[in-house]
């Protein structure tokens, strides 16, 4: 990090005028006291940063911007928890209070019975549960932009080129998207990460005090919430991953790589785009309306078993999840058709 004095000192005025926002709005007297707190925290911190300030920079001066004002008047209208993204942006600690979980020692703890095991879980099953939405994603809505053509123009040619672009432009887009969101996600997390390493080198004890804040309005008992905050201020490594998860809400572990996301994204849009344009492709189809009920049956089978598959996260029964998906993918298709042979009739 190479900001001035004075742009450290602005950032924790302007996380001091947050916090006081966020208080106001906090429903919670614990939640609200831990804020205040907080605010009372960043203004100590902002004296001893104005220490460094040079003389030459005049005395400093601390307006919200337009972007803070913003935040607080989102914060008034939905309250903190649903603001909790931006609230992260704009560098206001202690949003894990708002988290089930607790971290003690480097672990996350539970706080009920339900949660035992839970952190044991592995990362697959959410690559898995985000592979299964990509192949849905490209298998319905190519085969609904497929049978859409063919309900204008029942000619091959014209379903390839649809197709083929529908799965292009929809795979390109998924893996835009996905980058994009992957990539914002580590700057925050990068610039927060690094913000917090320059204020652990500058104030420890400082940092100390404020996560014992945070453990103490999560049910830590005061002496028992300084005494770990201590503990765990001493390990550089482990202070930094306890104060992006405790004062800033972050999950280190959560964040994959931006290229492997996207490509991941590209693939599996891909895979289940190109299921309903096989039969229509010159190496495969013959007849037209051939192509057009094997492309049918298959996305059937293929949906249906999607939402068998989507059951192993619901919680729901396989047959269930399966009927649930071939219905609304059959509506959907029934309803492109439609419109393409609307369309299709009135063109011609």
């Amino acid at each position: 990090m190479n900001e001035t004095a004075l742009e450290r000192w602005r950032e924790e005025k302007a996380s001091s005028w947050v916090y006081r926002i966020v208080a106001d709005a906090e429903p919670d007297l614990n939640h609200a006291t831990l804020f205040r707190a907080l605010a009372k925290a960043s203004d100590d911190q902002a004296e001893i940063i104005a220490r460094d300030i040079p003389a030459s920079d005049g005395p400093p001066s601390f307006r919200p911007t337009p972007r803070l004002k913003l935040v607080a008047i989102l914060v008034r209208l939905l309250g903190p928890k649903r603001c909790r993204p931006l609230l992260a942006a704009v560098k206001v600690r202690g949003l894990s209070v708002y988290d089930r979980h607790l971290l003690i020692n480097g672990h996350v703890m539970p706080k009920n019975v339900s949660e035992v095991g839970g952190r044991h879980q592995s990362l697959a099953g959410g690559n898995l549960r985000a592979a299964v939405f990509g192949v849905n994603d490209g298998l319905v809505s190519n085969a609904c932009l497929i049978l859409g053509v063919s309900g204008a123009a029942p000619d091959s040619s014209a379903v390839v080129l649809a197709g083929t672009a529908g799965l292009l432009a929809g795979a390109f887009s998924m893996a835009a998207g996905e980058y994009v969101s992957v990539r914002s996600q580590r700057e925050l997390f990068e610039y927060q990460i690094g913000q917090e390493r320059d204020e652990l080198e500058m104030y420890p004890e400082e940092e100390a005090e404020e996560l014992a804040l945070i453990y103490g309005a999560r049910g830590v008992p005061v002496d028992k919430a300084r005494e770990l905050a201590h503990v765990l201020i001493k390990d550089p490594q482990t202070a930094l991953d306890a104060l992006a998860r405790e004062e800033l809400g972050l999950n280190p572990d959560d964040l994959g790589s931006p290229i492997g996301a996207a490509m991941a994204s590209f693939v599996a849009f891909s895979c289940g785009a190109l299921l309903p344009l096989l039969p229509f492709l010159p190496f495969v189809a013959g007849h037209v309306a051939s192509a057009l009920r094997i492309s049918i049956a298959a996305s059937a089978v293929a949906l249906f078993g999607i939402g068998a598959t989507l059951s192993l996260f619901s919680g729901r029964g396989a047959i269930t999840g399966g009927i649930r998906m071939l219905a609304i993918g059959m509506c959907a298709g029934a309803a492109t058709w439609g419109i393409g042979r609307m369309l299709g009739v009135g063109l011609s």
